[in-house]
Protein backbone atom coordinates (compact mmCIF):
# COMPACT_ATOMS: atom_id res chain seq x y z
CA UNK A 1 0.00 0.00 0.00
CA UNK A 2 2.93 2.19 0.73
CA UNK A 3 4.38 1.59 -2.66
CA UNK A 4 1.07 2.65 -4.27
CA UNK A 5 0.69 5.92 -1.97
CA UNK A 6 3.68 7.74 -2.19
CA UNK A 7 4.60 7.66 -6.07
CA UNK A 8 0.55 8.65 -5.82
CA UNK A 9 1.02 11.71 -3.88
CA UNK A 10 4.35 12.93 -5.41
CA UNK A 11 2.48 12.53 -8.97
CA UNK A 12 -0.29 14.88 -7.83
CA UNK A 13 2.14 17.45 -6.16
CA UNK A 14 4.35 17.65 -9.62
CA UNK A 15 0.60 18.11 -11.34
CA UNK A 16 -0.21 20.92 -8.88
CA UNK A 17 2.93 22.89 -9.30
CA UNK A 18 3.02 22.56 -13.19
CA UNK A 19 -0.66 23.94 -13.20
CA UNK A 20 0.05 26.72 -11.78
CA UNK A 21 3.37 27.36 -14.04
CA UNK A 22 2.09 26.88 -17.08
CA UNK A 23 -0.23 28.60 -19.71
CA UNK A 24 0.11 32.12 -20.37
CA UNK A 25 -0.07 35.09 -17.29
CA UNK A 26 -3.09 37.07 -17.28
CA UNK A 27 -0.53 40.28 -16.72
CA UNK A 28 0.03 39.55 -20.08
CA UNK A 29 -3.61 39.12 -21.65
CA UNK A 30 -4.63 42.69 -19.76
CA UNK A 31 -2.43 45.88 -18.77
CA UNK A 32 -5.10 47.10 -16.45
CA UNK A 33 -4.26 46.87 -12.48
CA UNK A 34 -6.62 48.30 -9.49
CA UNK A 35 -6.35 48.20 -5.87
CA UNK A 36 -5.94 50.46 -3.00
CA UNK A 37 -6.09 50.66 0.79
CA UNK A 38 -8.55 51.02 3.64
CA UNK A 39 -8.17 52.55 6.88
CA UNK A 40 -10.23 52.55 10.00
CA UNK A 41 -8.96 54.74 13.33
CA UNK A 42 -10.60 54.63 17.08
CA UNK A 43 -9.04 57.02 19.86
CA UNK A 44 -10.00 58.87 22.68
CA UNK A 45 -12.99 61.23 23.19
CA UNK A 46 -15.04 59.49 20.90
CA UNK A 47 -12.62 59.05 17.72
CA UNK A 48 -13.14 57.85 14.57
CA UNK A 49 -11.16 57.37 11.41
CA UNK A 50 -12.17 55.81 7.81
CA UNK A 51 -10.51 56.16 4.71
CA UNK A 52 -10.60 54.45 1.43
CA UNK A 53 -8.12 54.73 -1.48
CA UNK A 54 -9.08 52.99 -5.16
CA UNK A 55 -6.76 53.16 -7.76
CA UNK A 56 -6.61 52.30 -11.33
CA UNK A 57 -3.74 51.79 -13.48
CA UNK A 58 -2.17 50.68 -16.79
CA UNK A 59 1.25 49.11 -17.32
CA UNK A 60 3.04 50.90 -19.98
CA UNK A 61 5.78 48.15 -19.66
CA UNK A 62 6.09 44.99 -17.63
CA UNK A 63 7.97 47.42 -15.33
CA UNK A 64 6.80 50.61 -15.07
CA UNK A 65 3.01 51.53 -14.21
CA UNK A 66 1.00 55.16 -14.40
CA UNK A 67 -2.56 55.74 -13.35
CA UNK A 68 -5.16 57.79 -10.69
CA UNK A 69 -5.32 57.41 -7.33
CA UNK A 70 -8.39 58.51 -5.24
CA UNK A 71 -8.87 59.20 -1.69
CA UNK A 72 -11.89 59.69 0.74
CA UNK A 73 -11.63 60.15 4.59
CA UNK A 74 -14.29 60.87 7.16
CA UNK A 75 -12.79 61.20 10.82
CA UNK A 76 -14.98 62.68 14.23
CA UNK A 77 -14.70 63.12 17.70
CA UNK A 78 -16.43 65.05 20.23
CA UNK A 79 -14.44 68.04 19.21
CA UNK A 80 -14.35 68.22 15.35
CA UNK A 81 -15.42 66.66 12.13
CA UNK A 82 -13.52 66.81 9.27
CA UNK A 83 -14.31 64.89 5.58
CA UNK A 84 -11.30 64.93 3.04
CA UNK A 85 -10.98 64.27 -0.60
CA UNK A 86 -7.94 63.56 -2.72
CA UNK A 87 -7.46 63.03 -6.63
CA UNK A 88 -4.39 62.21 -8.83
CA UNK A 89 -2.05 60.36 -10.82
CA UNK A 90 0.61 58.38 -9.88
CA UNK A 91 3.65 56.32 -11.09
CA UNK A 92 5.42 53.45 -10.10
CA UNK A 93 8.79 51.32 -11.35
CA UNK A 94 8.81 47.50 -10.43
CA UNK A 95 12.23 45.95 -10.21
CA UNK A 96 12.88 42.57 -9.10
CA UNK A 97 9.40 41.87 -9.28
CA UNK A 98 9.58 42.52 -5.09
CA UNK A 99 10.64 46.36 -4.72
CA UNK A 100 9.07 49.62 -6.46
CA UNK A 101 9.91 53.32 -6.44
CA UNK A 102 6.74 55.55 -7.10
CA UNK A 103 5.54 59.15 -7.32
CA UNK A 104 2.05 59.96 -6.39
CA UNK A 105 0.84 64.09 -6.98
CA UNK A 106 -2.45 64.57 -5.18
CA UNK A 107 -5.02 67.76 -4.90
CA UNK A 108 -7.00 67.17 -1.44
CA UNK A 109 -9.77 69.13 -0.96
CA UNK A 110 -10.57 69.07 2.94
CA UNK A 111 -13.76 70.14 4.87
CA UNK A 112 -13.23 70.64 8.68
CA UNK A 113 -15.83 71.52 11.53
CA UNK A 114 -14.56 72.29 15.01
CA UNK A 115 -17.16 71.35 17.11
CA UNK A 116 -16.20 73.14 20.64
CA UNK A 117 -15.76 76.52 18.55
CA UNK A 118 -18.41 76.59 15.96
CA UNK A 119 -15.48 76.77 14.02
CA UNK A 120 -15.88 75.78 9.67
CA UNK A 121 -13.26 75.64 7.24
CA UNK A 122 -12.53 74.44 3.96
CA UNK A 123 -9.25 73.79 2.31
CA UNK A 124 -7.25 72.53 -0.26
CA UNK A 125 -3.76 70.97 -0.24
CA UNK A 126 -1.36 69.79 -3.28
CA UNK A 127 1.04 66.92 -1.79
CA UNK A 128 3.76 65.58 -4.09
CA UNK A 129 4.27 61.82 -2.50
CA UNK A 130 7.90 59.92 -3.11
CA UNK A 131 9.26 56.95 -2.19
CA UNK A 132 9.05 53.04 -2.34
CA UNK A 133 8.87 49.74 -0.76
CA UNK A 134 8.47 46.14 -0.59
CA UNK A 135 6.15 44.09 -2.82
CA UNK A 136 4.60 40.76 -1.56
CA UNK A 137 2.97 38.21 -3.92
CA UNK A 138 -0.33 36.69 -2.27
CA UNK A 139 -2.00 34.95 -5.31
CA UNK A 140 -1.60 34.95 -9.17
CA UNK A 141 -0.70 38.31 -10.44
CA UNK A 142 -2.08 39.91 -6.76
CA UNK A 143 0.20 41.54 -4.66
CA UNK A 144 0.63 43.34 -1.02
CA UNK A 145 2.49 46.54 -1.65
CA UNK A 146 4.19 47.80 1.99
CA UNK A 147 6.04 51.13 1.38
CA UNK A 148 6.89 54.57 2.71
CA UNK A 149 6.41 57.73 0.82
CA UNK A 150 7.08 61.35 1.54
CA UNK A 151 5.58 64.96 1.11
CA UNK A 152 8.02 66.55 -0.83
CA UNK A 153 5.74 69.94 -0.35
CA UNK A 154 4.74 69.23 3.53
CA UNK A 155 5.37 72.21 5.20
CA UNK A 156 5.64 72.41 8.92
CA UNK A 157 3.25 75.02 9.83
CA UNK A 158 0.99 75.63 6.95
CA UNK A 159 0.15 71.88 6.20
CA UNK A 160 -2.87 70.16 7.19
CA UNK A 161 -0.77 66.95 7.70
CA UNK A 162 1.31 66.62 11.08
CA UNK A 163 3.79 65.06 9.43
CA UNK A 164 4.97 64.45 5.34
CA UNK A 165 6.34 60.76 6.18
CA UNK A 166 3.25 58.47 5.10
CA UNK A 167 3.86 54.95 5.85
CA UNK A 168 1.57 52.52 3.25
CA UNK A 169 0.16 49.47 3.08
CA UNK A 170 -1.72 48.54 -0.35
CA UNK A 171 -3.06 45.71 -2.25
CA UNK A 172 -2.71 45.63 -6.37
CA UNK A 173 -3.69 43.18 -8.66
CA UNK A 174 -3.11 42.95 -12.42
CA UNK A 175 0.63 43.20 -11.80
Amino acid sequence: MKKFIIPLLLMISVSVSSQITTGTPTSEVNRWTFGGGIGLGFGSNSAFYLQASPRVGYRLTDDLEAGVVGSVSWQTSDYYKSTMFGVGPFANYYFARSFYVGANLQQYFINYKDKLYDYKSNEQETALYLGGGYMQRIGGNSFMQLGLMYNVLWKENSSIFSSGLVPNIGFVVGL
